[in-house]
């Protein structure tokens, strides 16, 4: 039996209820606007850790959110297969899982009010939106998990508003080279969502939700991911031909190797336990791709 059909114990429970392998999609972004900015003014990292635990507490109570509410509409059991396992697995009441959910948005809110202090309040409009998003991914009437639409959510409020907000709280301005950079962001961002939902694509079919997996189909799904992946090296370069970035950036093609496996192992199988490593293979590809971003661009900085 896979160790994801297990039981966990101990401090593995609520480290799982996490989701600890979707978290690099909040605090990458906050890395690469961090590194986007750095050529343009001293880096105020008490901000920067402020922004990058606030983004990282978001983002796993939207993981609280959406075990809680999966449980609740009776998508998740037992054999559910990818997900954190707290409530069907482990024995953590629901209420518990809701509460702990509130209680890190309530800390990311105290974040935020020292952010918005140390910059400016319209940023409280912002981290409200993106907290509300958070929330409704899964929860309230009508969930954009369930929708065609989560790819596209998802990669703009996790991938690119992050990177533009991290920008700015450094900057006090949004510049259109930061735009361009968070593109692939954006890109990687929606991709870890469209694996999440080519594997559940089954389950997810029988309980009546219209993901955009669903409606276009598998392969075609795929192909998408596989497009996305491209687009994310293709833009570097593109960005590099026209002068924008220097031939630095280039360095993201070193990771190339993880959206690869990715593709060969979702058309290779369609069981959930065995595409399991195509979607650690995507979460790494924007961890990755991202990281070596942010880098090129301090080694650029620092010569």
């Amino acid at each position: 039996m896979s160790h994801d059909l297990k039981a966990d114990t101990g401090w593995r429970v609520w480290w799982k209820l996490t989701r600890p392998h979707t978290l690099t999609a909040s605090f990458a972004p906050v890395f690469l606007g961090t590194m986007i900015a750095i050529s343009k003014t001293d880096i105020h990292w008490s901000l920067f850790l402020a922004m990058l635990f606030a983004s990282i507490l978001i983002q796993a109570a939207t993981n609280m959110f959406n075990e809680y509410y999966d449980f609740a509409r009776g998508l998740d059991n037992e054999k559910s297969v990818g997900i954190g396992g707290a409530i069907v697995r482990n024995g953590v009441k629901p209420k518990t899982v809701m509460t702990l959910a509130l209680l890190l948005y309530a800390i990311s809110i105290v974040l935020g009010i020292y952010i918005c202090n140390e910059t400016t309040w319209l940023l409280a409009g912002v981290g409200a939106i993106s907290m509300a998003i958070g929330y409704l991914y899964t929860g309230g009437p009508f969930p954009i998990a369930y929708t065609p639409f989560g790819e596209l959510f998802s990669g703009i409020f996790m991938g690119m508003l992050i990177v533009l907000i991290a920008f700015y709280i450094q900057t006090g301005e949004i510049t259109t080279t930061a735009i361009l950079l968070s593109v692939p962001s954006m890109l990687l961002v929606a991709a870890i969502m469209l694996s999440n939902n080519i594997r559940d694509l089954v389950g997810d079919k029988e309980s009546g939700r219209k993901t955009m997996a669903i409606l276009i189909g598998r392969t075609r799904a795929i192909d998408v991911l596989l497009g996305l992946f491209v687009l994310s090296y293709v833009w570097i370069i593109a960005l590099v031909v026209l002068g924008t970035v220097t031939p630095w950036t280039l360095i993201v093609i070193l990771g190339i190797k993880k959206p690869v496996q990715a593709i060969k192992t979702f058309r290779a199988h369609e069981e959930p336990l065995k595409v399991a490593p195509a979607m650690k293979d995507t979460a790494l590809t924007n961890t990755i791709f991202v990281f070596l971003l942010g880098i090129s661009l301090f080694i650029e900085f620092i010569l």
